[in-house]
């Protein structure tokens, strides 16, 4: 039911109208009256008619100007004024003003009716469309995620001046002007064996909630970083950046903890004023989330809270060395689940508090040989390694008179090696598995409810993996490929046919024929009838 608010001084007409029409039949509930403007306003705010009928001479608040204030303050709020006065210049300002009908005293009911009619289907076409924009955006949020982090990687790695980081961000959609800015990182991954498995439908549930927490403020921009990482521009006044950061760690905390089935780390940047140094923020937020291997029970990975790991002060003095933090597992945890972006930093949390024990030649040895087994542990792990591969690992047999500093070279080489086999294998079956994606797609891209979690489960995998690797690999999202055929086929169907623009959005996937020329019109830039007619006078 669309609400209606009446507005008229002369109690009779008032009465009326108020109690002749029938308002349930014709769509309507009537939720209040007053006798002028000024009394009209406040039951106005609270109750946000859809439909606002008013006078426009009255005492106090006279109709024009709480039509103004109505248009300012609920510009959706269809206006009929009723007037006894067929003057021009009422008409021309009640137009100006936004108004949607006038009508001239007396009032009949068949005219009234005609009136409300009218705007209840206005009304109802302009919450379809805004239905219809929900959906789009809705459904491309995966592809914007993806242009986003094409953004954000050259912002890191300082490609752009700041007038470019502007001019992007514009294309996108993005606005990034702020006082001061911060960076918030954060790691989850559903666990998929032992007891605390999760499955892939309640850990999406999970994901989505933080996801909706973020897009629902205006100081935080979301990004995909990589398949399970996602970052968060923080970004306000001085004065509210660290509350606004910790309110974001803090959803991201409450939405994780107490889930066995997720692994999940936060990291943590520290507030700048200046865009333009906001790589050196990324940085350091990299160099914390590569701690997660070194201290897999600490989630919340800042400045703080890794003050005691970062520091080498404590092993100097006592001349101690933790084994629990040269556990050759830390090393194969990162062959599994690091980047290679993450390589440096994770070798300098590494390797950070050994450096007095790396003045024991025996124990740069055990070191360095610690490194080179653990790798071709890990490539052995894998299975299908050709001998090349292993033995582009096998030949870095180390120099055992290699000097304390040169340890953090020989790690770094001999991970960016591992890093590129596995990449290169898993890059192999990932076009494997896009072909599958694709071939599915293909045959059944016309049906009406096919989602990302129908094809992942279709190939094998989990929706988040498929979402990333598929962006990743094939330049555009899931969704907008998706989107691509549909229209190809449908242009097809129109040019060729004498299918009606309803059975063609049938053919292609869309229940709703409306939603199918929304989003023909949003992606082509013409409505399905214009492409039709331009194609035939062609």
């Amino acid at each position: 039911m669309l609400k209606v608010f009446l507005v008229e001084d002369e109690s009779v007409i008032r009465e009326m109208l108020r109690d002749k029409i029938l308002w349930e039949e014709y769509g309507y509930e009537f939720v209040g009256e007053a006798s002028d403007g000024e009394m009209a306003l406040p039951l106005i705010r609270k109750l946000k008619p859809h439909v606002l009928i008013t006078d426009i001479k009255m005492p106090f608040m006279d109709g024009l100007s709480l039509s103004k204030i109505v248009s300012a303050e609920l510009p959706k709020t269809k206006i009929i004024i009723i007037s006894g006065y067929d003057d021009f210049e009422y008409a021309r300002t009640a137009l100006e003003l936004g108004v949607t009908q006038y009508l001239l005293k007396p009032i009949t009911r068949m005219a009234l009716r005609k009136t409300l009619l009218e705007l209840k289907d206005k009304l109802e076409q302009e919450n379809k469309q805004q239905d219809y924009q929900v959906q789009f955006q809705d459904e491309m949020l995966e592809y914007e995620q993806f242009s986003r982090r094409i953004f954000f990687e050259k912002m890191f790695r300082g490609d752009s001046s700041v007038s470019e980081m502007y001019e992007e961000a514009q294309k996108l959609s993005m606005d990034i002007t702020a006082a001061a800015y911060n960076l918030v990182f954060f790691h989850m991954e559903p666990k998929l064996t032992g007891t605390a498995k999760m499955d892939e439908e309640h850990y999406m549930l999970k994901q989505n909630d933080i996801f909706h927490y973020i897009l629902r403020h205006p100081q935080y921009i979301l990004f995909r970083w990589n398949v399970n990482c996602f970052g968060v521009l923080v970004k306000t006044d001085f004065d509210y950046i660290e509350e606004a950061t910790k309110n974001c760690i803090q959803k991201i905390a409450q939405v994780c903890k107490g889930e066995e089935g997720i692994n999940w780390y936060v990291a943590e940047g520290s507030p700048v004023e200046r865009l333009s140094t906001l790589s050196e923020v990324y940085q350091n937020v990299n160099r914390y989330m590569s701690y997660r291997f070194l201290v897999p029970d600490m989630h919340l990975l800042n400045r703080e809270s890794l003050a005691g790991y970062m520091s080498t002060e404590r092993d100097k003095d006592m001349g101690y060395v933790d084994p629990s933090r040269i556990d050759p597992e830390i090393i194969k945890d990162f062959l599994r689940y690091g980047n290679s972006q993450e390589i440096h930093e994770f070798v300098e949390s590494y390797l950070a508090h050994l450096q007095d024990a790396m003045k024991s030649e025996m124990f740069r040895t055990y070191i360095l040989l610690s490194i080179r087994f653990t790798t071709l542990a890990y490539l052995d792990s894998m299975g299908n390694v050709s001998e090349e591969d292993r033995g582009r690992i096998t030949g870095m047999n180390p120099d055992v008179s290699m000097k304390a500093e040169q340890v953090a070279g020989y790690f770094v080489e001999i991970l960016e090696r591992a890093l590129e086999i596995r990449n290169r294998e898993s890059d192999f079956q990932s076009k494997y598995m896009l072909r599958k994606v694709q071939e599915y797609i293909d045959s059944n891209y016309e049906k009406e409810n096919l989602s990302l979690n129908e094809v992942a489960g279709a190939v094998g995998v989990s929706a988040n993996y498929l979402s990333a690797v598929f962006s990743q690999s094939m330049n555009r999202t899931f969704v907008e490929y998706v989107t691509d055929k549909r229209m190809e086929k449908a242009k097809k169907l129109l040019r060729d046919t004498d299918e009606s623009s309803g059975e063609i959005a049938t053919l292609v996937g869309y229940k709703d024929p409306h939603y199918f020329s929304f989003v023909f019109k949003k992606t082509q830039g013409i409505s399905p009838r214009e492409y039709r007619n331009r194609k035939k006078g062609q």
